[in-house]
């Protein structure tokens, strides 16, 4: 009974300080689970083209130029993304960030992706992915549309009390006996039942079925939120043991092949990885690698390449099965986070829950506005 009423203060309170960021946590997470399937359907227009029978794909050194010339030498280009769809269009992009400002408008100085016919170099839109409605969205859910000092913080903090309220939920509705389970597992609603009952039994037993899925998507939220979380994550995987960081490569600088050619490497590497969407990140100096990433559906197939921008000499090849244990948890959170792990039915659990997590602090609230209102309404007869 201690531990019950210790758990209904907490719940209360802990629910009450984090409830509407709890709230627009879940709903933005509502909008950003089925990101991959809704974007080829919104931005159609540029994100596919007609591509000529056994055309080429224009050398990517061209392609850049084209998108540098439309957009403006004031906005660097920093990044590619190759689609393995031969009909897709090859999207570069370019953004700044101010760490230390308070709002979204500020924290994101600029940030543009250009869209471009592979096989014409026709730039085919030009996108202001600050105001990009999904980029708004996820910045909303992990920033609250503040700066990253400020809003980083708010969202961390009250995640990590999240988990604390979810906890302290299942111990307030542990029933005593078997008996009392079964009313707690399923919904026992009839035409008599009153709305502050019906609002009862949505925020226990809906936030019962969804708490293992919560509970994971808040953790995995974690780990980007604390870099202690994250680490004791990773260490804990690993068996207690710690690993030491892989050596950052470089360019050689000394060195340079007059018959080495990026687009040929590029093109080629492309065509090692059919399957795959090659995002290319461009030197920022001369003593940087060139950077290839073979992004597949699922985490377990990525592959990382690093090459001597100077030379094509292969300085870094890492797959999936090269890390260790805590490395490759680390790279399925964002799997984990969102449920593309398992699939569509996984985004589908993901939607759900997050559905439920952002319904919890609204039931919540009227189920302590209801007992204050009986509290006060005895008080007033004589």
């Amino acid at each position: 009974m201690k531990l019950k009423t210790i758990a209904v203060k907490l719940h209360l309170w802990l629910g009450m300080a984090t409830g509407l960021v709890v709230f627009i946590i879940g709903i933005t997470g509502c909008l950003y689970a089925f990101i991959d399937e809704l974007k080829p359907i919104v931005y159609q227009d540029r994100l596919v083209i007609e591509a000529p029978e056994h055309a080429q794909r224009l050398p990517l050194s061209m392609l850049k130029d084209s998108a540098q010339k439309k957009l403006g030498e004031a906005y660097p280009l920093q990044g590619a993304e190759i689609p393995a769809l031969k009909n897709g269009t090859v999207i570069f992009r370019t953004r700044k960030f101010n760490e230390h400002a308070f709002l979204y408008s500020n924290y994101i100085e600029y940030y543009y992706r250009v869209y471009v016919n592979p096989y014409t170099g026709q730039v085919v839109a030009i996108e202001n992915t600050k105001w990009e409605f999904f980029n708004v969205v996820v910045n909303t859910h992990i920033h609250l549309l503040l700066g990253h000092d400020i809003g980083g913080q708010i969202v961390s903090w009250s995640v990590l009390l999240f988990v604390i309220t979810l906890i302290t939920g299942l111990i307030l509705w542990w029933p005593k006996n078997k008996k009392s389970a079964g009313k707690r597992l399923r919904f026992q609603w009839k035409e008599t039942t009153k709305w502050k009952r019906k609002n009862y039994d949505l925020h226990n037993i809906a936030g019962f079925y969804i708490f293992i899925i919560t509970l994971v998507i808040a953790i995995t939220g974690m780990v980007w939120a604390f870099k202690w979380f994250d680490q004791k994550v990773q260490w804990a995987a690993n068996g207690g043991k710690e690993f030491e960081k892989p050596k950052t490569v470089f360019s050689d600088t000394t060195i340079t092949v007059t018959t080495f050619s990026s687009d040929s490497l590029i093109a080629h590497t492309c065509r090692q990885f059919p399957d795959a969407t090659c995002f290319v990140g461009f030197p920022k100096s001369a003593k940087n690698p060139l950077t290839l990433f073979m992004d597949y559906e699922h985490v377990s197939e990525d592959v990382s390449l690093k090459y001597d921008q100077h030379t094509g000499k292969l300085l870094e090849h890492t797959t999936y099965a090269d890390k260790n244990n805590g490395a490759k948890i680390r790279a399925l959170n964002y799997d984990i986070h969102t449920g593309n792990i398992l699939d569509l039915p996984g985004k589908i659990l993901a939607f759900i829950a997050s559905l439920v997590a952002a319904s919890l602090p609204v039931t919540g609230f009227l189920i302590w506005y209801g007992k204050g209102g009986k509290k006060n309404k005895a008080k007033e007869k004589p």
